[in-house]
């Protein structure tokens, strides 16, 4: 307690002590007078200021009772310090406790500060530990896998052998194991190149598996191609079987090149044997069942019967209008029929069947295009080929089959006349490419521009020889003319059909020949039935085969709309001609202001209406017979009908306006006129209907 208030005398009597003014001490000489007003006016701020100002206090005195009251406060602030001055001695004392047991804390913290950075060298040093320790393990295991697979690749297993050495080739044991085998072999080939000394120790067992395996391969194989040959087998069945052991070709081609190469030397030589017999003997056979009657070097467009009928000539065999009738012969290209069943020669020869070359010459080719797709396919995946390898590996296999197929084509050409069997021969072959094509066998693509070439010149040969023979062709040696369509008319149809690229010679050489053979008729009428006829008949395939916009169907319909109204013109000449001539004769004179000379024709106007009105409806029928005998096209003939009763009813309209001129109204005869709406209802009773 003495201690504490010694303290507290002390600290008193520093308060007591006169306070450091420094510089605002006015009775120091360093007082400045310059910061005097700077002074003033900072305490003339002052709120007690400025009210002492106000209220007009006197400062001096303001000062005095200020001071005073400054020292009350301090001795009453003392008097409470001294009151006080036991507890200010207790916290003093706890103060002085509490410095003492931070201290011993500051100590037990310096001591711990110091363990623990002991403790944190020594995690570092195990932490360097551990990094090393897992860096070995990554090794050791980074050996022991890479050991391992080494270890396992060399191996080899006793499954292996067994399998290799006692298991048939057809066991799937047996391929799973030669897999296994094949992977060993490579594996043992990669570490000897990298100087792997532990390889010696199995190459004698895997040396003498793998020559166990060639052999037992190369036997199975060899027994395969040579079941080929066996008569009357299907080469198909086993030759599908050998792609379920395509492995063992891959195993041969790795490991024994020399025996690869005998595999597939020896199944080139029997296949390429195989399909040229089975080709030479099917094609031998299907020409037995082609039709007897072909067309010769004589059955051309424009030949004439008498051209064949020598003392040595044969009569001919097929009727001059249906030589080049395309029929039902179309039906070879139609999409059905594009991918037929395939002709078997020997059913066809019981049934004492025939057919036309091109069906020969489909099967023929569809047999061919089917079997060399199914070899592509079979070569590729088997012989592991591709590209130029598969193709020149192909045709080795079927390279003489397709030459002879190609000969015997060229062969039959040089006496082939029918441009139809060629025609369609050629979109066959069209046809066939886009389907190899489509199955991705580029193999044929040279057979198929090979058969182009020689049918599509041969076609060509065939058509400029009927473009010959119908340009040199004379009308009058042909004989027994009629107004029905001619035969060239309608041969010419068919050549150019399906065409379109080809020059029109041939079309214009038949509309040069149809204007000749008209000119040997001396009726006019005759000469347009026939005219009608044929342009009908042209343009009605021309129709089914060319667009209805094209020059070809333009131009015909032009020539036979001209033609169809001439003819109808001719047609009601004969019953309406007189008719005609003074309804034409009266309208000129109507139109040039003459009217008043029709007064004169009284008389013929009177012989005119009874005329038409005792024989319109004979005339009529008459018309329709002629008609219906002059027209093949029944269709065709009713439209000439309906256009020739049209103009004739148009015709009786302009013989009423001239009747009701002035003139001619007066005419007694205009009660014996028939009305117009009634021969229009009596017209249609006639209309035809074919």
């Amino acid at each position: 307690i003495l201690a504490g208030m010694s303290d507290v005398e002390h600290f008193l009597m520093c308060m007591l002590e006169p306070l450091p003014l420094g510089e605002l001490d006015i009775s120091s000489d360093e007082f400045i007078l310059d910061e005097v007003d700077v002074h003033i006016q900072a305490h003339l701020e002052d709120e007690l200021v400025k009210e002492a100002l106000k209220t007009g206090v006197d400062l001096r005195h303001y000062s005095k009772q200020v001071e005073l009251e400054l020292q009350q406060i301090e001795q009453k602030s003392i008097r409470d310090y001294i009151q006080e001055s036991e507890n200010i001695a207790s916290l003093h004392n706890q103060i002085t406790a509490c410095d003492a047991v931070l201290e011993r804390m500051e100590q037990m913290l310096g001591a711990f500060q110091s363990d623990l950075s002991s403790i944190s060298s020594e995690i570092r040093t195990l932490q360097e530990q551990s990094g090393a320790m897992n860096i070995r393990l990554r090794n050791r295991q980074a050996v022991r896998g890479k050991l391992g697979e080494l270890v396992d690749g060399l191996i080899v297993p006793s499954a292996l052998i067994m399998a290799i050495l006692e298991a048939p080739v057809t066991e799937p044991r047996f391929l799973e194991q030669l897999q296994e085998l094949d992977a060993k072999a490579a594996a043992v080939q990669e570490q000897e190149a990298r100087g792997t000394a532990v390889c010696a120790d199995v190459r004698g067992i895997l040396d003498g598996l793998r020559v166990k395996a060639v052999t037992k391969i190369q036997e199975f194989i060899l027994q395969k191609i040579y079941s080929f040959r066996k008569p009357m087998s299907n080469y198909q069945i086993p030759q599908t079987a050998l792609l379920k052991y395509r492995f063992f070709y891959q195993f041969l081609l790795g490991n024994e090149r020399a025996v690869a190469k005998e595999i597939r030397d020896e199944y080139v030589e029997t296949l390429s044997k195989i399909y040229l017999s089975y080709y030479r003997s099917y094609l031998g056979r299907l020409m037995k069942v082609q039709y007897g009657e072909v067309a010769e070097k004589d059955d051309l467009m424009g030949v004439e019967d008498t051209a064949k009928k020598g003392f040595f000539s044969k009569p001919s065999l097929r009727s001059r209008n249906t030589i080049f009738t395309l029929g039902t012969r179309r039906s070879v290209i139609s999409p059905t029929e594009m991918e037929p069943p395939i002709l078997v020669p020997h059913t066809a020869q019981r049934g004492e069947q025939r057919y036309p070359f091109e069906a020969l010459f489909c099967s023929q080719h569809y047999t061919l295009l089917d079997n060399s797709c199914r070899e592509y396919r079979f070569i590729c995946e088997f012989f592991v080929v591709s590209g130029s390898a598969a193709h020149d590996l192909f045709h080795a296999v079927m390279g003489r089959t397709l030459g002879m197929t190609l000969k015997h084509l060229e062969s039959y050409l040089t006496d082939c006349y029918d441009a139809i069997a060629v025609l369609l021969c050629i979109h066959i072959v069209l046809w066939f490419r886009n389907i190899a094509v489509k199955r991705d066998v580029p193999a044929l693509d040279r057979y198929w521009e090979q058969a182009f070439a020689l049918l599509w010149p041969r076609f060509e040969l065939i058509l400029e020889m009927n473009v010959q023979s119908v340009r040199s062709t004379d009308p009058q040696r042909l004989g027994g003319l009629d107004t029905w369509p001619h035969y060239i008319t309608i041969n010419q149809t068919v050549p150019n059909e399906r065409t379109m690229q080809l020059p029109g010679q041939l079309q214009v050489e038949v509309e040069n020949f149809v204007l000749q053979v008209a000119a040997e008729f001396s009726s006019r009428k005759e000469q347009l039935v026939l005219l009608i006829n044929n342009y009908d008949m042209m343009l009605g395939v021309l129709m089914e085969r060319a667009a209805d916009d094209s020059k070809e169907v333009e131009s015909f319909q032009q020539l036979l709309n001209a033609r169809t109204q001439e003819f109808i013109e001719e047609l009601l000449s004969p019953p309406f001609g007189g008719l005609v001539a003074f309804v034409k004769e009266a309208e000129a004179l109507i139109e040039r202001g003459q009217a008043e000379r029709l007064r004169r024709e009284e008389a013929r106007v009177t012989q005119l209406i009874r005329g038409f009105g005792s024989s319109w409806k004979s005339s009529v029928e008459s018309l329709s017979q002629d008609v219906m005998r002059g027209f093949t096209n029944f269709r065709n003939g009713t439209s000439i009908i309906q256009g020739a009763l049209t103009q004739l009813i148009q015709l009786y309209h302009r013989f009423h306006r001239v009747l009701s001129q002035p003139q001619l109204r007066a005419l007694p005869a205009q009660v014996e006129l028939i009305n117009i709406h009634h021969l229009m209802v009596e017209l249609k009773k006639h209309k035809p209907n074919f």
